[in-house]
């Protein structure tokens, strides 16, 4: 990746490890799912209408959004609702990053090396650790929602990359309408009117802050950055700047809510961070006897910033 690219990945993960617990403040008195139709409205009113819409099938499109928005973060949202520490869950939604390449493995034929089959399992051993050995105060309800939204994040990454549309924000934008009326439609079923009524009509600052960051920081400008980059690159040398993420969300949460992660949470985390690492860096080192690795199809050299190339359909092996 180009420096421009790299920085503009360290930003993104620097906004998304903060957005943990914006989003958990900005939750008070307000139903999770309800928020995050509120959310999305913001993403989509007025940018629906300034941007084109991708050159993509409706279907491809409602697809990438139903993983990419609606179910990654109303099952984070659920989750945090639930009572899932902000930091561990900026932490545990780091497995998207191995579910990313064994799904990619799948869909997109991107076969992962030996060494990449390791750090999932170093992946899937930490998350184990963080189950068996969470506090009190993580209830298993919120570990299993977050484990999920980190697969949908996985899938979504998947599909947005193999969509490889040039524009990321327009991508990010027209996929997220297919989140604001179910997620107000279920909201209406598990909450009930009621409570719906008077989170519309008992809207605080918090609210309001909380929304405008997520929509417009976290997912405009964050998911904008990420599709374009994810359709110029693979999938490996995009998702591992999400290592940076649970970083912000550990240290954030720790200034601002004063959260206390246990001895095991901890553990399980590096063990699953060690794994995300043996997964998804490029190690710039080879051995002398190891001929140079071949070019993927349609992958850009660290010099080239010419934008995404046509990618062959033959099956491609990640060089992680």
């Amino acid at each position: 990746m180009t420096t421009r690219d790299s920085l503009l990945a360290v930003l993104v993960t620097v906004i998304w490890g903060l957005n943990f617990v914006v989003i958990d403040e900005g939750l008070a008195g307000f139903p999770p799912l309800l928020f995050v139709a509120l959310r999305f409205v913001v993403v989509l009113i007025p940018a629906v209408f300034l941007l084109p819409r991708p050159d993509l099938p409706w279907r491809t499109l409602l697809l990438v959004g139903s993983f990419l928005s609606l179910g990654q973060f109303a099952l984070l949202y659920a989750s945090l609702h639930a009572g899932m520490p902000a930091g561990l869950a900026s932490l545990v939604l780091q497995t998207q990053v191995v579910a990313t390449v064994v799904i990619a493995a799948g869909v997109l034929h991107e076969r992962p090396s030996v060494r990449a089959g390791i750090g999932v399992g170093m992946g899937a051993a930490g998350l184990a650790v963080v189950a068996l050995g969470r506090s009190a105060e993580t209830p298993l309800i919120g570990l299993t929602l977050c484990i999920l939204a980190a697969l949908s994040w996985a899938t979504g990454n998947v599909l947005a990359r193999r969509a490889a549309v040039k524009s990321g924000l327009s991508l990010t934008v027209w996929s997220a309408i297919v989140v604001p009326v179910p997620m107000v439609a279920l909201s209406l079923i598990m909450d009930g009117p009621a409570a719906v009524g008077h989170a519309l009509t008992h809207i605080t600052l918090g609210n309001i802050a909380s929304t405008l960051y997520t929509a417009v920081l976290a997912s405009l400008v964050g998911y904008g950055i990420w599709n374009t980059l994810l359709a110029k690159y693979t999938a490996a040398q995009v998702v591992p700047f999400t290592l940076l993420v649970p970083v912000v969300g550990l240290i954030s949460a720790a200034l601002v809510q004063n959260e206390e992660p246990s001895f095991y949470e901890l553990l399980g985390g590096l063990i699953l961070l060690l794994g995300v690492a043996v997964v998804a860096i490029r190690w710039p080192l080879r051995r002398a006897s190891e001929p140079p690795a071949v070019p993927e199809a349609g992958a850009v050299r660290p010099e080239d910033d010419s934008g995404p190339q046509v990618r062959a359909n033959s099956p491609r092996r990640l060089t992680l």
